[in-house]
């Protein structure tokens, strides 16, 4: 994965908007590539099986395609199969998309919100407790208890 690190300006009252900005000034390097799952497990407050669990759910997201699409697929249509590997593209996000509900469905109705803000949309820890209505530092406790689940479900030690 590549890194894109960005320096911002900041100030007391925070990101410099405009050159008017007054205040004492700072520079802070921020890498724009890092989901907010790697920046939880870079700080230490995932352990790797909950991150391994979050980013194997992550990974099913993608492959089943439920992001936004911009176009149809143009896939070739296959006639005969062997085995798994010969799986067309709509196959494989069909089985991704069994195995990303399966995972919701075992992490719970009250848990799934917070999986799909951080993991699926990249929503930083903070936004998704103010999307969801949650206290502040709340969502941390909640999204270990969802990623544990995913861990179960997908079998990961």
């Amino acid at each position: 994965m590549q890194r894109k690190l960005v320096e911002r300006e900041l100030t007391e009252e925070g990101p410099i908007r405009g050159s008017g900005a007054k205040g004492k000034r700072r520079t802070v390097t921020v890498n724009l590539a890092e989901s907010p799952l790697s920046w939880l497990h870079a700080r230490g407050h995932l352990d790797d099986r909950l991150f391994d669990a979050g980013e194997r759910l992550r990974s099913d997201f993608e492959r089943a395609q439920l992001g936004p699409n911009v176009t149809m697929r143009w896939d070739v249509v296959r006639s005969k199969t062997t085995g798994e590997q010969d799986l067309t593209a709509g196959e494989r996000a069909i089985s991704a998309k069994a195995r990303f509900d399966g995972a919701l469905a075992e992490a719970g109705k009250g848990l799934s919100d917070v999986l799909w803000h951080v993991v699926c949309a990249n929503e930083a820890l903070a936004e998704a407790e103010r999307a969801l209505g949650w206290p502040a530092r709340s969502g941390k406790l909640v999204l270990r208890l969802a990623l544990e689940r995913v861990a179960d479900f997908y079998r990961i030690s």
